[in-house]
């Protein structure tokens, strides 16, 4: 920036009854960089550089408008005072904290990222040594991973555009900006570098590819999955991350009761996941907390006396006292063949990851059928479309209705921040969307509605909570299964031996000030 900028600078925050700093020295206070989120700062391009009492100060990049100063401070939910700064000062002290550049360069070492190998757990390649230590696409990838880490995502995606590439974060099962959009001309360089540490072929852009790359991040070792699609405008990615280590302890303690069952549901599940021998399924779309939901049971009935062999695709947490197997289709280590070995290693009580083929489910039924305890989950939309799921799959439905315990079909919807949530007036048009008559719930009603605060990150979510229906075989049941009876009829079995179904517990949740309409209408058909 020119001296003449730098006076229009100083010109517009005399006019606005706002300091002017040059930013030459932007404090590298860890706390102070806490008290607001990274892409709170991105999105209205400012840096913190000071307190004043118990007000944060914010440098904003100029020139500036004061209705981008009332936005930030609305967002932060908190007073602000703002200074005005070069824009070039801000940028460069984003840019070296963004996504967590700031940690890599204060922690040396001790965060520095290490590509682990597969064969050998101990050995591990630093990143930094790699010959491209200075590379910007080095450190933006760096920072990407590390700041999906700190900021709790599950998965990163980054997606080509026409002119610009986008990276986001998914947190709390939504996505939210990572970064600023960048350069296309930048994408071949990111891509190829994911595309090396998950040892891809970086020549094919064609069709998609699938790998895996394990870091050491300070100390720790982080398992990641990588989706390479090609598309119009490029390829897209996206990296799983399974931070199997840092969660060992919160599963160490890890029981149903946290997940968000009601009691009623919480009694019926305990009583099924305790049975001698049978089979637990549990159903839902990808990404709505069945392992966890299996995860939680096993942790609850582990005890030295029983065996506990799982095996999974992949392994996403360790679970003290249970061998766990990991699926390797390139070795050919399937489900199938897999859960035959694990048959013959006398386990008392089994985990299948995942049921997808009609030899895993055959022996998974004949498994639970000879004394075995079988948990595994199925992908389907309600629980009454698990029973044909696996007819489909040529299993005899007499043996399927005899092995079978119960069947659970979950969602997850995100939980209002309990900081800052407020209550709302229910909105008659929301209502009768949702199925609710506003004469019936009408003024009476309490819900509540998101704001947003620095606990939440601006989000006005925290967390996710589970909303389930489970259907237990009881013997007029499995004749009405046997009978091919119409779903119809099975709905209308199940409700008269008490069944809560999926959309009346999330409503629940709804009127309980858990969560909001909107959020139950995403994940839950409207009846």
């Amino acid at each position: 920036m020119s001296a003449a900028e730098d006076d229009r600078l100083r010109a517009q925050a005399a006019a606005l009854w706002l300091p002017f700093d040059a930013l030459e020295v932007v404090p590298d206070d860890t706390a102070l960089w806490r008290e607001a989120p990274l892409d709170l700062l991105v999105r209205f391009d400012c840096v913190p550089v000071a307190r004043r009492g118990g007000r944060l100060v914010l440098a904003f990049g100029g020139p500036v408008e004061l209705s981008r100063i009332d936005d930030a401070e609305r967002a932060l939910g908190r007073p602000i005072d703002a200074v005005i700064a070069p824009a070039r000062r801000v940028e460069e002290a984003l840019r070296r904290h963004r996504g967590g550049d700031a940690l890599l360069e204060r922690a040396g070492e001790a965060l520095r990222l290490e590509l682990v190998s597969d064969d050998d757990g101990e050995g591990g390649v630093d990143l930094e040594r790699l010959g491209a230590a200075e590379s910007p696409i080095v450190r933006l990838v760096d920072s990407l991973i590390v700041g999906a880490i700190e900021r709790r995502a599950s998965d990163i995606h980054i997606e080509t555009k026409d002119r610009e590439v986008l990276a986001k974060y998914r947190i709390d099962g939504v996505l939210y900006p990572a970064l600023d959009p960048l350069d296309k001309k930048h994408h071949d360089t990111i891509l190829s570098r994911v595309k090396v540490m998950a040892e891809l072929d970086i020549a094919e852009k064609r069709v998609p590819q699938d790998g895996r790359f394990r870091l050491r991040v300070a100390g720790r070792k982080i398992d990641f999955r990588v989706s390479i699609m090609p598309q119009v405008h490029g390829e897209d990615a996206v990296i799983r991350v399974l931070d199997k280590e840092s969660l060992s302890a919160e599963f160490r303690r890890l029981r149903l009761d946290v997940l968000g069952f009601s009691d009623t549901e919480l009694r019926k599940i305990r009583k099924y996941v305790t049975e001698p021998y049978g089979m637990v399924l549990v159903t839902g779309p990808t990404g709505s907390g069945k392992t966890t939901t299996l995860y939680a049971a096993l942790s609850e009935i582990a005890t030295p006396e029983d065996k506990i062999i799982t095996i999974e695709d992949p392994v996403e947490y360790q679970v003290p006292g249970v061998t766990q197997v990991p699926v390797n289709e390139k070795k050919g280590l399937t489900f199938a063949r897999g859960l035959r070995s694990i048959l013959r290693h006398d386990p008392d009580k089994i985990m299948v990851g995942e049921v997808r083929d009609p030899e895993t489910a055959q022996i998974a039924v004949q498994s639970a059928l000879t004394g075995h305890l079988v948990f595994t989950t199925v992908h389907a939309n309600n629980v009454f479309d698990v029973i044909g799921r696996f007819v489909h799959m040529g299993v005899e439905p007499y043996n399927f209705v005899s092995a079978l315990n119960c069947i659970l079909a979950q969602r997850l919807v995100r939980l209002l921040c309990a900081q800052c949530k407020r209550p709302a007036a229910p909105d008659p048009e929301l209502l009768r969307a949702s199925g609710l008559d506003p004469e019936v719930y009408g003024a009476e009603l309490r819900l509540f509605e998101p704001a947003g605060c620095e606990a939440c990150g601006g989000t006005g979510f925290h967390g996710r909570t589970a909303v389930a229906e489970l259907l237990e075989m009881s013997d007029r049941m499995r004749q009405l299964i046997l009978e091919r009876r119409p779903v119809s009829e099975l709905k209308q079995a199940a409700r008269e031996d008490g069944m809560t179904f999926l959309r009346e517990a999330a409503v629940e949740k709804v009127l309980t000030g858990q969560t909001t309409l909107r959020e139950i209408n995403k994940v839950t058909f409207v009846e």
